[in-house]
């Protein structure tokens, strides 16, 4: 992802949902393996069923804008240099997450709604108060955290990341299923000025539209099909077959940042997910999935359902990013990044082989 703007921005090292910083697909993008309508069934011999797994279509974003001081709303307001800070700073929190512009354009709006980008320090309704209008009461916080607006936009977030489906449902619906508003139509009002607002911050069009691939991991492979008649080899321990064939039965969904399904997954929520279906809990993220298990020393000793970690690009080879299940004949099996699909490729293709810096056996 490009450089982000820094006026007016507070900085904050940031971990969403589950401690992982990952990221979201919203647009169609890499992933050629599975574009918008394809229908991908799977079969697995060795105890699994044949499935369908359809791919969730996904919101445009943001336009590019010119919103500064000056611009008019449209109701007769101009934005004030206090309301543009306050607008980069939501977005800016969205950018540290790597968010893709969609979330961004979903908060402002929000606050624009809530607030008009005010920070109110002062309860005008109830105990609301912030850039969100977000109640202590209603574990939003303390008075002085929801009034901190790095702290009051990561709540949203973290709230928003958890909407079934909040990339592709309107701006209003995903809005309303954080606020709970007595007036949940309202915030469509907003979403052409907040669309202009990121669309400034971003910089660029084409950083508004969500398919800018921001990868925590491999952005080289070559995606490849399961292989006709694919079945694990005998003896496979029955945990192992149950944690692939859940795998299996995900390709083609989104990635998800955050995500740990059903309707999409970052890399260590799949791996954790298929885990918990085989009744082995997993941590939430690679930092710590590393650690998980008993260590693996070469490639040529790898099994069906050991796991590969790689620096990915928010990691390093002491504490990896990105990670995939290994499930045999030379296969591995990931949510690659922003923009992907999960996603079988070669562990020979070039990235695995070559990024690999640690493995792990977990059953």
């Amino acid at each position: 992802m490009s450089s982000r703007r820094g006026t007016h921005v507070y900085f904050r090292t940031i971990r969403a949902q589950g401690g992982s910083v990952k990221k979201l697909a919203l647009a169609a993008g890499a992933g050629a393996l599975s574009p918008l309508g394809l229908v991908l069934a799977v079969a697995l011999t060795a105890g699994g069923t044949s499935i369908v797994s359809p791919v969730v279509a996904a919101a445009a974003a943001c336009q590019s804008g010119s919103a500064t001081t000056g611009t008019d709303l449209g109701n007769g307001q101009t934005l004030t240099a206090e309301q543009v800070g306050n607008a980069q700073i939501i977005y800016q929190v969205s950018a540290n997450l790597k968010l893709p512009s969609w979330a961004a354009v979903i908060a402002i709006a929000t606050a624009m709604q809530e607030s008009s980008l005010i920070n109110l320090t002062t309860a005008t309704n109830y105990d609301s108060l912030g850039l969100f209008q977000q109640r202590p009461s209603q574990g939003w916080g303390s008075a002085a955290e929801v009034t901190d607006p790095v702290y009051a936009s990561e709540a949203f977030y973290a709230r928003l990341i958890k909407v079934p489906n909040w990339q592709s449902i309107p701006l209003a619906q995903a809005a309303q299923a954080v606020q709970h508003s007595a007036y949940p139509d309202a915030y469509a009002h907003w979403q052409a000025q907040a669309k202009q607002l990121v669309g400034t911050f971003d910089g660029a069009a084409s950083n508004c539209s969500g398919s800018t691939s921001d990868g925590d991991g491999q952005t080289t492979t070559s995606p490849v099909q399961l292989p006709v008649g694919f079945s694990l080899p005998a003896g496979t321990p029955v945990q192992v077959v149950t944690a692939i064939n859940y795998a299996l039965t995900q390709l083609g969904k989104p990635y998800l940042w955050g995500g740990t399904g059903p309707n999409g997954y970052d890399c260590s929520g799949l791996v954790m997910e298929a885990y918990l279906a085989a009744g082995i809990t997993l941590p939430r993220t690679t930092y710590q999935q590393v650690s998980s298990g008993t260590p693996v020393y070469s490639a040529n000793q790898l099994e069906p359902g050991d796991l590969i970690f790689t620096a990915g690009s928010d990691g390093t080879a002491a504490n990896p990013g990105h990670v995939g299940i290994y499930i045999g004949n030379d296969l591995v099996e990931d949510a690659p990044h922003t923009g992907a699909y999960i996603e079988l490729s070669k562990f020979d293709g070039g990235y695995w082989n070559k990024n690999a810096v640690a493995f792990r056996k977990i059953a």
